[in-house]
């Protein structure tokens, strides 16, 4: 599955290398300039991890580490040109989940990314999400929607599970298909689109005014989340 990380560093050149380096390698990076500019991009997207530089003009990488620890418990490596272990404590007590001191290479940068995201993310065979009354088990690939069992394409089940890991968050429409893992998809114009009214339907959402899955114009979908866990 494609990884969507959240890149926050003001020097273009070490930027361009990364971004190239890891979208090669399966990670989907969006580029923020400064730490304003980072907090306004992770609050418009859905990411499934940050890479923050801490020596930044304006805001700080510390500060926007403390922002997005705040609201999020997305995972947050940072990045710093300061080895400082007083700097690196800071990070790590404000919720960062590691921490790398420049110069580094992309390959370390990945290794420790994938190290990451299996630190924190579950063992999908044992995975359970209930949100909204819909009720997903992972490992089966079987989706309940107040009891009821839902016939659902692979496709269909793979957004709905996307859209559930991300309840109450906006999912952009053109990520959509690589956070469900289904970068085979062929996209035709509309393709996001029938795909996501078709699993309204089965849902029984209005289409009109629908409940569960919401229209973000211009932007994408949000899952609702009145409630909201997982279970190990």
């Amino acid at each position: 599955m494609t990884v969507r990380a959240l890149l926050i560093d003001d020097d273009p050149r070490f930027s361009d290398l990364l971004a190239t380096y890891l979208t090669q390698n399966g990670v989907l990076v969006t580029r923020a300039a400064d730490g304003l500019k980072g907090i306004e991009a992770f609050d418009r997207g859905s990411y499934d991890i940050v890479l923050l530089d801490i020596m930044m003009p304006g805001i700080d990488g510390l500060e926007v580490c403390r922002r997005i620890r705040g609201k999020s418990t997305v995972p947050i490596v940072m990045l710093t040109a300061r080895g400082d272990e007083t700097d690196r404590v800071v990070g790590l007590e404000l919720g960062a989940d590691d921490y790398l001191a420049k110069p580094f290479s992309p390959r370390e940068l990945l290794a420790r990314i994938r190290a990451v995201l299996r630190r924190v993310m579950p063992d999908s065979s044992r995975e359970h999400i209930t949100v909204a009354g819909v009720n997903i088990d992972v490992g089966s690939r079987q989706a309940k929607l107040e009891g009821r069992d839902l016939d659902l394409t692979g496709l269909e089940f793979d957004l709905l599970l996307a859209l559930a890991r991300r309840a109450g968050k906006v999912v952009p429409r053109d990520a959509l298909l690589s956070l469900a893992g289904r970068d085979d998809v062929v996209v035709g114009e509309r393709t996001v689109d029938v795909h996501v009214s078709h699993l309204r339907a089965k849902l029984g959402d209005d289409s009109r005014a629908p409940k569960l899955i919401k229209t973000v114009r211009g932007v994408g979908y949000v899952f609702a989340r009145d409630t909201a866990q997982g279970d190990p």
